[in-house]
Order: C-alpha cells, then sequence, then structure tokens
C-alpha cells in the first residue's frame, strides 16, 4: 500500500509538471524549476519509504511523513483543477474534429465557448484555471498544517452520563475514563503525550478503560511512551482490550509466523508491565460495598475487512447473574453485528479516529468518517437502553494532526435510572 501512494504520487508529478510548463509562468520552463521539483519529490518519496522501512528516530519519521501528507494533499486538488481544464480542451479537438470548419464556430458559440486558447483579459483560459489550480492547490495548507502544529496533541475531556436502570446502587456516581487509539507508532512530542496523561488522572476516574491500537504496528514503538502511560492507574483498576493495529498484521502481513506472535506476547507483555488488566474475551467482576457489576473485554472484532479475533461468547462466561455489564470492543461495528443481540449494557470502542477531520460542536457532529461508519463518535443509543460509545481517539494515523476532531478523553459518570431526555 506505501509503494502505491507513493507511486499515484510520481504519476501526479508528471502530470502536475508538464501542465505548469506549457503555462506563461517562466519560472516553470527554467532547468532549476525541473532539479527542485524532481529533487524534491524523489527525496520525499525515498523517506517515506525508508521511515516505514527501517528503524529511523520517530522526529524524522513525522517530518517525513508530515511533508509526504500536506505535499499529497495539494497535489490532488490541484490535479482536480487541472483534470477539469483538459476535459475543457478535450471537449474543444472533438467538436473540431467531428463537425466541419464552417460550422465549428456556431457550435463552439452553442457550446459558449472560444475557438481557440485567445486572451480573456490578458490571460488565456488555460493560463486562468492552471493558476487558479495553484491557488487552490495550496488551500488545504492552511487547515491541515494548523491541524499538526495545534490539533494533534489538543486534548479535549469529553463528560457523559450513562443512565443504566439495574445500576447496583453502590455504583451511582461512579466515574469511569476512557482513552483509546494511542498509535505511539505516531508519537514524535513526549512533552505533549505526558500532558495528555496529567489531564486524565486529573478527573481522577474510579476506573479507567483503555479500548485498543496501542501500537501502530510493533510493540517496540512503546519503548520511549510506556513510562508514560505507566502512570495511568485508577483506584479499581485500568483495563484494556486490543485493537486490529496490535496485532502486526500491517508489518507481518495477515499469515501466522513466530516474529509476528512473538510481537504480540511482548505487547501483552507491555499491558501488564504498565499495570492494565488486559481483557482477552474475558471479564472480571467489579465488586463495592457488596455489589458488582461485570467488566468485559474482547479481543478485535470488526466487519469486513478487519480481523474477527474476538469471542463474544466466550468473553460473556460467568456474567450471567450481573445486573449490569460494561464492554469493551476496538471496533463500533461489532456493536450491531453481536453486541446488540446480548444483554450487555454499554460498549466502549475506539477505532474510527473520527477521520482526525470534521466537526464536533454541542449540538452538530460531521465527519467523513459518517460514510463510513454508522456509529463514528459519541453516544448512541438503541433497544431497551442498550449503548454504544465511540471515543474518537488519543493518538493518531497517517496523517500526524486533527482538524475540527480533537483528541479525546472521555468521562463518564454511572447513573442509577432512566434518561430523562429518553433514546436518543
Amino acid at each position: 500500500m506505501l509503494i502505491i501512494n507513493v507511486f499515484v504520487l510520481l504519476i501526479l508529478d508528471f502530470y502536475i509538471f508538464f501542465a505548469l510548463k506549457a503555462t506563461k509562468i517562466k519560472f516553470a520552463k527554467t532547468k532549476t524549476f525541473a532539479i527542485l521539483w524532481w529533487s524534491y519529490s524523489i527525496l520525499l518519496s525515498l523517506g517515506v519509504i525508508i521511515s516505514f522501512k527501517f528503524n529511523i528516530p520517530l522526529t524524522v519519521r513525522s517530518i517525513f511523513l508530515v511533508a509526504f501528507f500536506l505535499t499529497a494533499a495539494s497535489k490532488f486538488f490541484f490535479f482536480f483543477v487541472l483534470i477539469l481544464d483538459d476535459i475543457r480542451r478535450g471537449g474543444l479537438w472533438l467538436t473540431r474534429l467531428v463537425i466541419p470548419k464552417k460550422t465549428v464556430k456556431q457550435a463552439v458559440n452553442v457550446l459558449e465557448m472560444p475557438v481557440a486558447e485567445e486572451p480573456v483579459k490578458g490571460i488565456t483560459r488555460s493560463d486562468f484555471l492552471t493558476k487558479a489550480g495553484i491557488l487552490v492547490g495550496a488551500s488545504p495548507l492552511v487547515p491541515l498544517s494548523w491541524g499538526i502544529i495545534s490539533g494533534a496533541y489538543d486534548y479535549r475531556v469529553r463528560r457523559q452520563k450513562l443512565y443504566l436502570p439495574n445500576l447496583p446502587a453502590a455504583f451511582h456516581g461512579m466515574t469511569i475514563g476512557q482513552i483509546s487509539d494511542v498509535h505511539s507508532g505516531s508519537f514524535y512530542n513526549r512533552k505533549a503525550v505526558n500532558g495528555g496523561v496529567d489531564l486524565l488522572l486529573n478527573e481522577k476516574p474510579d476506573t479507567i478503560f483503555f479500548t485498543g491500537d496501542l501500537v501502530n504496528n510493533v510493540a517496540s514503538e512503546m519503548r520511549d511512551y510506556q513510562d508514560i502511560f505507566s502512570r495511568v492507574k485508577a483506584d479499581l483498576g485500568v483495563f484494556s482490550s486490543l485493537g486490529n493495529h496490535d496485532y502486526g498484521d500491517y508489518y507481518f502481513g495477515k499469515e501466522d509466523s513466530a516474529a509476528k506472535r512473538k510481537n504480540l506476547q511482548d505487547l501483552i507483555q507491555t499491558h501488564k508491565v504498565m499495570g492494565w488488566d488486559l481483557l482477552n474475551d474475558e471479564n472480571r467482576i467489579l465488586k463495592v460495598n457488596n455489589e458488582e457489576l461485570a467488566i468485559i473485554g474482547v479481543q478485535n472484532w470488526g466487519t469486513g475487512r478487519f480481523p474477527k479475533h474476538g469471542d463474544l461468547k466466550k468473553a460473556l462466561l460467568g456474567t450471567e447473574e450481573q445486573a449490569v455489564k460494561l464492554l469493551l470492543s476496538h471496533d463500533p461495528s461489532h456493536w450491531r453485528a453481536q453486541v446488540l443481540d446480548t444483554d450487555v449494557d454499554v460498549m466502549f470502542a475506539g477505532h474510527t479516529h473520527g477521520m482526525q477531520f470534521g466537526v464536533r460542536l454541542k449540538n452538530v457532529q460531521w465527519s467523513p468518517a459518517k460514510y463510513v461508519y454508522k456509529e463514528w463518535a459519541g453516544l448512541y443509543k438503541e433497544k431497551e437502553n442498550k449503548q454504544l460509545y465511540v471515543n474518537v481517539g488519543y493518538g493518531f494515523l497517517g496523517y500526524p494532526g486533527r482538524v475540527g476532531i480533537l483528541p479525546e478523553i472521555t468521562i463518564f459518570e454511572l447513573i442509577k435510572g432512566n434518561d430523562p431526555k429518553g433514546l436518543v
């Protein structure tokens, strides 16, 4: 996939390069421009490949990935403007080809097009569109750059009340902190990550849930951040689950191997060393004042191309008598596929990241993620108080920033009773 992305960007480079050379922009016709253009493209492509294939410092890797993402976004925008002009010119060419010369001018007038690339107020239509394309191509740089500078580590605490009619009285008012999708392999700012953990701990939740994707690919990515996340503690414990990235599929491939198994065991050991209780298709009974509720965790289970490791039936064994069941499951698609047919009260998920781009206000939220996931951010309810909460993530993946969909720390308060606002 990485090689394909680099190859696509190089194709765009060729297309845009020759389009610029065909304009009246003098610098675009110079040898200096060609050297700068192709040197940047080749060095950037090599840098990205090296970043993924070799163990280089995270800061250096982040610089290459940031540059690659911004460059790709700009060139895609530019490409779409240029292709519109080429389609227009292709239409003119076909018109001249199939219509007799005497009627060309009439036909073109009907199409409201000039017969040739005549100057329009001192600039040809193609030059105008090319220069407009430059402006359009540059337009994503501002919000995307700001999303890197400001959004990547701009942690926000979101508060959510969970109404549970069957909640044992001892748990009324209990608080749960949730973080998800750390993706430690993407981090490049230890101080900012540490600040986010401070923000979580300042809330003093009674228990904390982590819902998967501790790393991008390999357990060693946690080497520089294990000490920070070891600070994540709570009086009633920290419970965690695995996400699709934690299995090493995107690094070792989907086939089983000794290296892949060892990597997973190293990751499981990392949870243990940090003091997190990793729930792999199992459960824990939480007791307060002789009353109980069940905390359940499953391995990753997702629809479509995502791995289905989780065994929900196995995880639920022994919880039959529990009045309230809270489930940690990384992928929100698991909720509709399996969980709604069980007696699980609330499922806690992550995975979507809210695509790290969109709008999230008090009464309005939108992201391209909504066209991929039916449930992609926040609280969802169905049936008899069956609830799902999707956390948009603590870290980031791919694009090293966030625009509008900021990194999230969720604080839940358990309330005994029915939601006074009814089902959403």
